[in-house]
């Protein structure tokens, strides 16, 4: 009798459990389901939306996690993602080449925002073939079917980069990420002014935060023997510029293409005249080019992250914006000092 007692009071709870379990899942799908949708185009735009949003709005991301980000387009299932969607957020400066030709197909009325607006672009430093050099990219002007919050001044910045024109990785300077921030912020409470205080307080939070990351950057950085840096694709001119740093590219602002002999052969040249000692590379770029050129020269290979999407060892970390962005800067003091 205690054995069929004990085997009909963990059936009760293993059921209670499941009940429950199955209660919990229904009711967050109904409430996610019930709030605002908001896909953001690429991981850093994605993860300031989600900071700011919190647990007002349903954000995803468009591009899948993982993928590099310049060459991507949106399939169909994406672009039908985006007709149900409230509102996007892309990081604009010519990286979503797409984005144009896809806002002027959809029929709802998705708000549109480009987040790098307000931003002082550079320019790219070097341009490399590419398969798509002929390609051409329509601008979007004036889309009867969407609402575009952020419509930029510059036409050129939203033609596919392929080495000219702006350098599209603005985010890795933390006060380039505040501007974008306040631009997803100010876009949330557009679309749903109800919540405009829930918004405007996790802003304020995260901007102390990038206030302090530029602070740390500037103060690690500033005093450091050399300010030379290899780099897998020149990603980092922005963080170059504000902390007095300079890169040299194996490839170019886009990762696509293979340095030919000529250009490995000006590399490791380079690195040899200025005692460079570490080669960096990222998570979503094969690092074999990487490694011959440090097998030529002594160097070793260190991971400096663009931040361009996450890697599946980082997602099981729970690694964010800020968590990345403090390896960098270890990274960069270690091959520096």
């Amino acid at each position: 009798m205690k054995k069929l007692f004990k085997l009909f009071m963990i059936f009760a709870v293993l059921t209670l459990f499941t009940a429950c379990s199955k209660d919990t899942k229904e009711v967050n799908k109904t409430s996610k389901e019930n709030l605002p949708k908001v896909y953001a185009s690429v991981y850093p735009i994605y993860d300031f939306t989600k900071k700011i949003a919190g647990d007002k709005v349903d954000v995803e991301m468009i591009m899948p996690n993982g993928t590099e980000p310049h060459d991507w387009e949106p399939d169909q299932d994406a672009i039908k993602s985006l007709e149900n969607a409230d509102l996007f957020i892309y990081n604009g400066a010519g990286l979503e080449h797409w984005v144009d030709k896809v806002l002027g197909s959809l029929s709802n009325d998705l708000i549109a925002v480009e987040a790098s607006k307000g931003i002082n672009y550079i320019e790219a430093t070097h341009s490399h073939d590419h398969d798509h050099e002929d390609e051409e990219h329509e601008h979007h002007e004036g889309n009867n079917h969407n609402e575009t919050i952020d419509d930029h001044n510059h036409e050129e910045h939203h033609e596919h980069n392929h080495g000219n024109g702006p350098d599209p990785h603005v985010w890795l300077s933390p006060k380039n990420a505040k501007i974008e921030m306040e631009n997803i912020k100010n876009a949330l409470i557009e679309m749903d002014e109800e919540n405009k205080e829930y918004y405007e307080a996790n802003y304020e939070k995260y901007a102390k935060m990038l206030d302090d990351l530029d602070a740390k950057y500037r103060d690690n950085l500033k005093d450091l023997k050399d300010n030379k840096i290899v780099v897998s694709h020149e990603a980092y001119g922005y963080l170059c510029n504000e902390y007095g740093l300079e890169q040299l590219g194996i490839q170019g602002v886009n990762a696509e293409t293979e340095p030919d002999a000529k250009k490995m052969a000006e590399i490791i040249d380079y690195i040899k005249e200025n005692n460079i000692t570490t080669i960096f590379t990222e998570e979503l770029i094969d690092p074999k080019v990487s490694e011959i050129i440090a097998s030529e020269t002594a160097a070793k290979v260190e991971v400096l992250s663009p931040i361009e999407g996450l890697s599946d060892e980082q997602i099981k970390s729970n690694e964010d914006y800020f968590s990345i962005m403090e390896q960098n800067l270890e990274n960069l003091v270690g091959a520096l000092k």
